[in-house]
């Protein structure tokens, strides 16, 4: 591959303030991420409303997963196929359209059906939204247009929790899907109006048609398809289901894996590739797309982990943990800018800002892991900001490293593939935060419950003094029986719980630096595109 940096040739000026074009294309994006995460809390009262168990509503969310990691990979082509302007219209509509429908569905089959074609909607709209931006951009303001969607991909995942209990508690949980539809209208109405097709873009659509038909790489797709299915399946049901202990689970996780194998083997063959995997020979790019790996999985982890353990370890509700998250989005917003601003004014180059964004993460993971049952608000909050100061700093410098090296052509591919790393990053942190807390909470307890220590020895006393208190308070002599090892249970609950939670962030912080060494490999380049003389 050419290692001529693709902003070298002239990108088109817009029509209209390219900043414009920034705020249409992002705010379909954060709608879509927004839904990857807004139903969450509300699935309780979505089995009440359709009658139904928990364990049947959770499909809602794993049936959204599926689909979207399908038509992801897929982006790219699909928009050379129908065009990038059609192709993103057509998606917003579909979401928009499909939430109606998740709002009225009067059953679990409507909702499910609707939730499949939603996320195949869904699938398509962050990495034609970044290319878009990629494109409307130059190199030299790249950046700060990259600080405007990294606001939006930290901060709806972050808020959608807290916006579906705020709307579940307030109102009904069919406003959760409805919220969608004003927010998708107006996307449309913009995107008509101000997002047009690049002529660099004209070139790669061409590529996709022979002898003016349309060249479909049918195996590829039917691949792509499965590989994507099983191993999102894998990774959204394996705890829920016992992994290893699951024959469902041992077959999707030897299909994905197996398939995924097969996928890559097939496009590296393929003239007109679905996904090109050939953009990996880049190594710019290919150290971005590990690092995306290593971002999703600590943003997703971590925005799974900390509002589980503060509702169930401290009480909190789905709001106040909310406030514990905002402000480390706040932080991001602010200083995101700040980043783009100093690689563009050449105080900072791409490779220390990740550097850095790489340390401060993994610090602020072990800060966590500081925590006890103590730690008040006031403590989570600063160390959340901590962790925002350290995702302020990542995502502008790993894009512009990723498209440092590729041709304005490959633009569209790239968007693909990153996001598809990111997305892989995301479902590998959750499904790790869900299974290692269980499994740590079960080691934890059994090496608590095998400590023959003087504490141990104390416990019937404690016990006996606890129930004499509470039959004081007027409990009645079989209630202060029950109730008083109750209690200590409850509390060795809640130490082993925290010791477990304690685990998961360290995993993070370390899986964050060992990330690190690869930054050291990036090839040197400017912010504007113009290779440096060594070159």
């Amino acid at each position: 591959m050419s290692e001529q940096s693709g902003s070298d040739q002239t990108i088109a000026k817009p029509a209209v303030n390219p900043w414009f074009i920034a705020f249409t294309v992002t705010l379909a994006t954060f709608m879509e991420l927004l839904d990857t995460s807004i139903a969450n809390v509300s699935l309780p009262y979505i089995g009440g409303g359709l009658g139904r168990s928990y364990d049947e509503v959770t499909w809602i969310l794993t049936t959204y997963l599926v689909a979207n990691a399908v038509v992801l990979p897929m982006s790219a082509w699909l928009s050379r196929v129908f065009g990038r302007k059609n192709y993103y219209l057509g998606c917003v509509a579909l979401f928009t359209v499909t939430s109606f429908f998740c709002g009225l569905a009067p059953s679990l089959g409507i909702m499910l059906s609707s939730r499949v074609l939603q996320g195949i909607a869904g699938g398509g709209l962050a990495p034609v939204a970044q290319a878009i931006l990629v494109d409307t951009f130059p190199a030299a303001k790249r950046a700060s247009a990259f600080a405007v969607y990294t606001i939006v991909i930290v901060t709806a995942p972050a808020i959608g929790p807290v916006l579906g209990g705020w709307i579940t508690d307030n109102y009904n949980w069919r406003w959760i899907f409805f919220i969608n539809i004003p927010i998708g209208i107006l996307a449309m109405l913009l995107t008509s109006r101000v997002v047009h097709d690049p002529p660099a873009f004209a070139e790669e659509r061409a590529s996709a048609r022979k002898n003016g038909k349309l060249s479909i790489d049918g195996i590829g797709i039917a691949l792509i398809a499965i590989a994507s299915a099983t191993l999102e399946i894998t990774l959204d049901r394996g705890q829920i289901e016992d992994w290893f202990g699951s024959t469902m689970i041992c077959w999707t996780l030897a299909i994905g894996v197996l398939g995924w194998i097969a996928t890559v083997l097939w496009e590296l063959r393929a003239e007109d590739p679905v996904i090109d995997f050939r953009l990996l020979k880049s190594r710019n790019f290919a150290i971005a797309s590990a690092m995306f790996l290593v971002f999703g999985f600590g943003l997703f982890g971590s925005t799974t982990l900390l509002p589980q353990m503060l509702q169930q370890l401290y009480g909190y509700r789905a709001t106040d943990a909310g406030l514990v998250l905002g402000p480390g989005a706040l932080v991001i917003t602010v200083l995101a800018p700040v980043g783009a601003q100093l690689i563009q004014r050449q105080i900072a180059t791409p490779r220390v800002l990740l550097i850095l964004s790489s340390v401060i993460g993994a610090f602020a993971m072990w800060n966590y892991a500081s925590f006890t049952l103590a730690t008040d608000y006031r403590h989570y909050l600063l160390a959340r900001c901590l962790q925002g100061l350290g995702y302020a700093f990542f995502f502008v410098p790993a894009s512009l490293v990723a498209y440092s090296q590729l041709r304005p052509d490959q633009n569209n591919r790239a968007s693909s593939l990153t996001n598809l790393f990111r997305n892989w990053g995301g479902s590998m942190g959750v499904a790790f935060i869900i299974t290692a807390s269980e499994r740590r909470v079960q080691y934890h307890q059994t090496i608590t419950g095998s400590t023959g220590d003087a504490s141990a020895q104390l416990l019937p006393g404690r016990i006996a003094g606890l129930k004499e208190y509470l039959i004081q308070k007027g409990f009645t002599g079989p209630d202060a029986d029950l109730a008083s090892p109750a209690y200590f249970y409850h509390q060795l609950q809640h130490q082993v719980s925290l010791l477990s939670f304690m685990d998961c962030f360290r995993v993070i912080g370390w899986v964050t630096l060992a990330a690190i060494p690869l930054l050291l490999l990036v090839k040197k380049f400017t912010p504007d595109g113009k290779a440096p003389t060594a070159h």
